[in-house]
């Protein structure tokens, strides 16, 4: 298996398109194991990734979120972490992990030793490369699932939310995320381009910004692109730039999605 990511590897040109590539199938093969482990059946597949390997965003993603139902019971967090590294070692892979499932965000990193020297991407043989999977456990309510069946790399089975929930998640992080995210900002002009009617799942929206404390207005169907305005004027937009570039596809999507160009999409 780590022949086959090397190999995948050495066909990219660039250093960035080269560790996004490698960041990206091993972002495939967790949701496979994920898939195996019976994650699926109460945890849906969230955020950026999730929306590059659906709706295939124009964008590399680096962490692969999941939204679990409350008190779910059908995996341990510690032993999934476990299972995946014992996956990751029996494929050829260097791995160590570190985790934190004492959180209602259970996290984990997944270090990968000497990958990117092997892969040419770094002349350091010592060099880790991770990949962060998160898991909210106490998500806000209010999102329609579905079961989706995508092709990455290899057939792949998860659970996800819809595409207004999805939406809905994407237009949180830019109201209320506490610095400048490009990536956030991007994946909204991105978004209301390809979907120009879409609307967010509201309830699912304002349960979010309750748990997060929200003082603003609360978004409804008149009012949510004026708050979406208001951030989007607000941002300075150097800041995009610099946060996306180095995941973009194609770099001269940066010169499409400006802030004019985001402003003019939102309406």
């Amino acid at each position: 298996m780590k022949d086959y990511v090397l190999e995948l590897v050495s066909k990219k040109s660039g250093l960035n398109t080269k560790l996004n590539t490698m960041r990206e199938y091993l972002q495939a093969y967790v949701l496979r194991i994920l898939h195996d482990e019976g994650v699926f059946r109460s945890t849906s597949f969230v955020g950026g990734t999730a929306l590059r390997f659906l709706y295939d965003l124009p964008r590399f993603s680096e962490d692969l979120d999941f939204s679990s139902t409350k008190n779910n019971k059908d995996y341990s967090f510690l032993d999934l972490i476990k299972k995946i590294k014992e996956e990751f070692t029996h494929a050829g892979y260097e791995v160590a992990v570190s985790y934190n499932d004492k959180k209602t965000v259970q996290h984990a990193f997944i270090k990968f030793k000497g990958l990117m020297h092997e892969a040419a991407i770094s002349p350091f043989k010592d060099q880790h490369f991770s990949i962060k999977l998160e898991i909210d456990t106490n998500p806000p309510v209010g999102a329609v699932l579905k079961p989706y069946i995508v092709n990455k790399y290899f057939p792949l089975s998860f659970l996800s939310y819809d595409n207004a929930s999805l939406f809905s998640g994407k237009v949180h992080a830019v109201l209320c995320r506490k610095y400048t995210k490009g990536r956030d900002f991007f994946d909204l002009g991105w978004y209301l381009s390809k979907w120009k009617d879409l609307v967010p799942n509201f309830g699912l929206l304002n349960n979010a910004l309750v748990q997060t404390d929200w003082k603003g207005e609360i978004p409804n169907p008149e009012n949510w692109r004026l708050l979406l305005r208001d951030a989007v004027n607000k941002t300075d937009w150097s800041k995009v730039k610099k946060d996306v570039e180095n995941f973009l596809e194609n770099e001269s999507d940066i010169k499409v999605f400006t802030k004019e160009n985001v402003l003019g999409i939102i309406g």
